[in-house]
Order: C-alpha cells, then structure tokens, then sequence
C-alpha cells in the first residue's frame, strides 16, 4: 500500500536528517567545534589546513618559556627553509595565558619567520595528539595525521642532550610524505615541557 502524505514527509526528514549527518561527518573534528578556535595573533579565527592550500601540514607546538623548545628554533627554521616549498609549517602556541604581545616578542628574540597560531582551547593540540613542547604533527593534504612526536632524538631526557641528533624524525616524515611514501614511523616519544589542560 502506497504512503500517505504524512508518511512521506516523515521519510523525506529523515532522508534530509541523514544526508546532513553525513556531511556533518566528513569533516575533520577541527571543523566541528564552532565554539572552540584557533587564532592568529590579531584574535582572528584561522583554519590552517585551508591556508595551506594543496601542502603537507607541519605543526610545530612550541611555548615561551620552555628551554628545550626555545633551543629548537634553528632547527624549527632551518626545517621552514628546507621543505617550505612543498610543506606549511605553523608554529602553535597551546599555552592560554601566553598573550599575542608575548608571542610576538617570543618570535622576534628567535627571529621566527613563521606563521603563528594561539590555540587556547588545545583543539589543535587534541587533533595532533600531542602533549609537548616542542612537539610536531604532520598532516597529509586531505587533513590525515601521519605523526606526531620529537622533531629529532637530541634530547635524552629534560637536561640531557646528545652532542647532536642521531635520527631526524620530522625531516624523515616529511619528506615521505611530500613524495607520497609510507610514513616510516607515526610516533616518537617527545623530550620536553608538558601542555596542561590535556587529557
């Protein structure tokens, strides 16, 4: 027996209902979160992965005060340098109580070159899974985390480093990513100073 017309308009909401669900669900749980915001220094709300056009995404979380991460940033730029062309490298600042006018400071005592984003509600930080600074994620073009972890073995523990690194793991994945390979390694315990708020 053919639907009546009430019938037929109950399918067709569900219908709707599930098409939007579907769409709703292809996007990345950073796109999701309205209420929650990644910032650049002016408080304007950024999607870096949009701004990164058909690039690799780099993630480099990083905090003022953090020695092992401040002694990183030649590595961080030389990195930037190296790979640009073909990878966006964002430096991401998950601290909430570090201000524009810090960070700003921060980039110009270690001549930074590179975008800065706040991330205050962590929604960067729990989308690459990481939990220290310094502390990098990769991303492929369509928003896939490939790594997460150290961007190299430099540091054995907080305040014991190697003369100098005898693995680099983000240069490693990036340049597989870049040319498509498999990804030789998806993590690797990173050396550092805790973001708080993870959990």
């Amino acid at each position: 027996m053919p639907a009546g017309p009430k019938g037929r308009q109950s399918a067709g909401r569900l219908l709707l209902l599930l098409v939007c669900l579907s769409v709703a669900a292809s996007f990345p749980a950073f796109a999701q979160n309205t209420s929650k915001s990644v910032l650049d220094l002016d408080g304007h709300p950024v999607d870096p992965f949009r701004a990164a056009g058909a690039k690799v995404v780099v993630f480099l979380f990083i905090r003022t005060d953090c020695p092992i991460s401040n002694r990183y940033a030649p590595t961080i730029q030389e990195l930037n340098s190296r790979y640009g062309e073909h990878a966006a490298f964002f430096l991401v600042y998950p601290i909430a109580s570090e201000t524009p006018q810090q960070i700003r400071k921060h980039l110009q005592d270690y001549g930074y070159r590179l975008p800065a984003l706040r991330d205050p509600d962590l929604v960067l930080a729990r989308e690459s899974q990481v939990r220290i600074t310094p502390e990098a994620a990769v991303f492929s073009t369509d928003r896939k985390l490939l790594y997460h972890g150290r961007i190299d073995d430099w540091y054995v523990e907080f305040g014991r480093a190697r003369r100098e690194p005898t693995t680099h793991d983000l240069a490693t994945t990036i340049e597989s990513a870049v040319a498509g390979k498999p990804i030789p390694v998806a993590t690797a315990p990173a050396v550092g100073c805790f973001i708080p708020g993870l959990t």
